[in-house]
Formats: structure tokens, sequence, C-alpha cells
């Protein structure tokens, strides 16, 4: 029987979430999700928060929940200690070493995400693989046990994360699961990327391409002759646009758009997320046509290679009514199509607990796992 995870403390520095009932409401509920128990401390001085932080560093891994631009490294003073950094407001990623993971820009909700990440870097360990020289080329390895498994080769899941291609969304939103699949006896390839806020489209695309091609030169038992591709939201586009770029020999056994957005422009004509396509490619299908040719998996299709099509009827009207025009198109151009379509909401299609992911499950064992 393993040892119970301590408890996980969320230190608050002076005059941060004063109005706290919404975030402590949100942190209980992430807590229980994950069978957890902890506490949200709040501080009105820096002799209180001095205080909370020298507590909390004695449990190891904390929650550091700030409102300004100060650098953690500052903040922990000789502490020694890692935290999950949040900021619900926009902030620049913090440099500082003690911090493992900066969750940002995702409003009280990213309360949510730092327990998950705090909750899996405890249960299910990932090996960082770097695959360039960028902080956000790399990707999160997960193995079977091969207790349970076998030794391998085992079928290989590499995940893409979404968040219409912004660079405040990481590859955390997938932990769960990467998690999941890798207890199914997959090994589990979470992949990040350069963000096109930042470094441009050209950069995303080519991280995509570059962190799949990566896998060959892992060491460990993969079975490459059996790899899924899975994308969420933005991710789905770029799974799908990657299996179109890749030559007949080298697609993947099976590319899975979950909740995807996979008709560039209907997404732009529609304005989705404030314009976030022409945000992440640099324009409009009019001034840059050909990106969006290339770019849009309904413009690339037939894919060439089977294709899950994975979506909830809860998600925004928008993406579901690309889902299915796209599953569609592709099943006329002559793809092999699955569809799994359940209630839910547009997280529903990563979340293990789901109906629409038991559907996804599903396919999964019978195309690729077997």
């Amino acid at each position: 029987m393993t040892d119970p995870l301590p408890g996980l403390v969320a230190v608050a520095t002076p005059g941060v979430l004063a109005g706290s009932r919404t975030a402590r409401e949100v942190l209980d509920a992430a807590l229980r999700a994950r069978g957890l128990r902890g506490s949200l401390v709040l501080t009105a001085d820096d002799a209180e928060f001095r205080a909370a932080l020298a507590t909390a560093a004695r449990t190891g891994e904390f929650l550091l929940v700030t409102g300004d631009d100060t650098p953690a490294d500052e903040l922990l003073g000789d502490l020694d200690t890692t935290v999950v950094r949040v900021d619900l407001d926009a902030r620049d990623v913090d440099p500082s070493r003690r911090v493992r993971r900066h969750v940002r820009w995702r409003g009280t909700g990213g309360l949510r995400f730092a327990v998950d990440d705090w909750f899996f870097e405890r249960t299910s360990p990932a090996v960082r693989v770097p695959y360039g020289d960028d902080p956000d080329q790399y990707a999160h390895l997960r193995l079977p046990d091969p207790a349970v498994h076998g030794p391998g080769p085992h079928p290989v899941a590499v995940l893409v994360h979404g968040g219409y291609w912004r660079s405040r969304w990481e590859n955390d939103t997938l932990h769960a699961a990467a998690t999941d699949l890798t207890a199914r006896g997959f090994a589990t390839w979470n992949l990040e990327y350069r963000r096109p806020d930042r470094h441009g489209w050209d950069a995303t695309t080519a991280d995509v391409a570059a962190g799949y091609a990566a896998l060959a030169q892992v060491e460990g038992p993969l079975d490459l002759s059996r790899v899924v591709t899975l994308g969420h939201s933005a991710g789905g586009q770029l799974v799908g646009r990657l299996t179109a770029d890749l030559p007949a020999g080298g697609k993947p056994a099976l590319t899975v758009s979950l909740a995807g957005c996979l008709d560039l422009h209907s997404i732009h004509a529609r304005a989705l997320s404030e314009h976030a396509v022409a945000g992440a490619l640099g324009g409009t299908p009019e001034e840059l046509p050909d990106v969006y040719a290339a770019s849009s998996p309904l413009a690339r299709l037939p894919l060439g290679a089977p294709v899950a099509v994975v979506c909830c009827r809860g998600d925004d009207p928008d993406l579901l009514d690309a889902s299915r025009r796209f599953a569609d198109a592709a099943r006329a151009a002559g793809d092999e199509v699955h569809v799994v379509e359940e209630d839910g909401d547009h997280f529903s299609v990563v979340d293990p607990g789901s109906a629409v992911w038991a559907g996804l499950v599903r396919v999964l064992v019978d195309e690729v796992r077997g």
C-alpha cells in the first residue's frame, strides 16, 4: 500500500484573492476530484506571508498564488522547495528555477489545473525529453508498468494540447488523458511546442513535426508501427495537418481529433475566440490563402489514414459543426472515419471519467492497441 499524499497547501501573496469564496470553491472541488486534502492560506502582510511560506515548504512542493510580476525566487527567499505558480491574470512566464510549472492567465479555473499538475507529478511522473533547444520544445514520456503490461514494445499515443494556439495553455491540460492511456498500455508522448503568439506559425508547425519525428530517437519499448496521434481543440488541427503532411508510409495508425479546430476557414469567419485563427496564422484567409489551405484539416482531405472524430453535443456549436462536417467530408473523400459523439462539453473529450472518453478508448483498443 502506498503512502498517502501530503496535503496540498496554496499560499497567496498579501492582498491576492481578497474575495476568496469562489477561489476556495474551485480549489476545494479540484482537491476532492483527486481525493486530496489541502488548504488555501490568505495573507495580510509580508510577515504573515513569510510565515505561511515557511510552513508550506515543510510539506514539499506547494501552490504559490501571486498577483504581480515579482519572480518566485525572490518571493521564496532561501527556502529549498519548488512551487506551482498560479496567476489568474495575464503574466509572462516566470523563469525562476524553483517554479516547476507556471499556470497563468486562466482565471480562477487555473487553480484546478494547478492542483492537477501537482497531483499527476506525484502519482504518474513523466520523463521530460527535449527535442530542441527552446524551453517549449519537449515532450513528457510515460511508459506502461511492465508488471501489468509486459516488457513491450508498447503502442504509442502522441498527445497535442490546444488552447487556441496561445502560450498560456500548455501540455498540463492533457496530464489526465496521458496518465489514463499509459495505465491502459500505451506509451504516451505529451508534446509541448512553441506557440505562434510568441514564435510565429511556422515554428509551431515545425515543432509538431519535429516532436513527432523525435519518437524515432527515444530509447524505450515503443512500437512505432502502432502510433496514434490525439489532438485536443487547436491540437486537433495540428495533428490533422501533421497526418496530411506525412508521407504514405509514415502516417499514424490513427489520427484522433478531440473537439478539434478542423475547419479554419469557418472558425475564422465566425470569429471564434476573438479571431484566434488569424492571430495564430498571421492573417486572414484572403491575405494568406496558401497558409490556410495547408493548415486546415478540412482542406487537406483525404488525409490518407484512419481518423477518429471525437466531439460533444455541449461544446461550442461551431466546433461541433466543424467536427461533424469534417467527418462527413473525410468519409466522402475515402478516409476510414470513426465518430464518437456524446453529451458533454469541450473538456469532456480529455476527461477519463466521461462517457465520450470511454467511447474513444473502445476505438483505440480496436484500431491500435489490439
